[in-house]
């Protein structure tokens, strides 16, 4: 059914459920981080997916979509699928008045299950601010927050670092 549809779907546990239309702001913050992390992985065993790439989350029976996705190669998909990653080691949010609770609560649980994840940053589109999650060992995260136009999000898993000035240019 996902494949023949024209709009977006997740499963949660036996549940569907329609993604719903994004804003500009977030169309746009979404493009940007996504062009940022491709400039600095270029060349580098990874590969970066931006919207449209279903994620499977076995522990939660979900499938859902992330907005950024930054996947180790060799790239490995669910067992039986040609469309659906497993292996994110960093994952991004682009949050809205709608998804935020979401994404910080039930969502960031599911995500905390796949043992490959190693980040976990949200993005707010109504402000300068970006939530960073550190996976530190097993069921420890560190949190920081970066709010300031001049501060760098460093993402340690994959050696990237993403200047805020860069990441909201021309949006906020």
């Amino acid at each position: 059914m996902e494949i023949a549809s024209e709009i977006r779907h997740e499963y949660r546990d036996g549940e569907i459920i329609a993604v719903a239309n994004n804003t500009p702001h977030h169309n746009r913050l979404c493009g940007a981080f996504y062009a940022l992390l491709w400039m600095q992985l270029r060349g580098k065993p990874y590969t970066v997916f931006i919207t449209g790439q279903r994620l499977w989350i076995p522990a939660g029976n979900v499938y859902t979509y992330p907005d950024i996705m930054i996947v180790g190669q060799p790239i490995e998909l669910q067992e039986g699928r040609q469309d659906t990653v497993v292996n994110p080691i960093v994952i991004a949010e682009v949050l809205s008045d709608t998804t935020a609770a979401y994404d910080r609560g039930d969502k960031f649980a599911l995500y905390r299950t796949i043992n490959t994840l190693q980040e976990y940053l949200l993005i707010d589109q109504y402000r300068v601010s970006v939530e960073h999650y550190r996976k530190t060992a097993p069921n420890q995260w560190l949190f920081s927050v970066h709010q300031a136009k001049d501060e760098t999000v460093t993402i340690a898993s994959v050696d990237v670092e993403i200047e805020l000035n860069e990441l909201y240019e021309g949006i906020l």
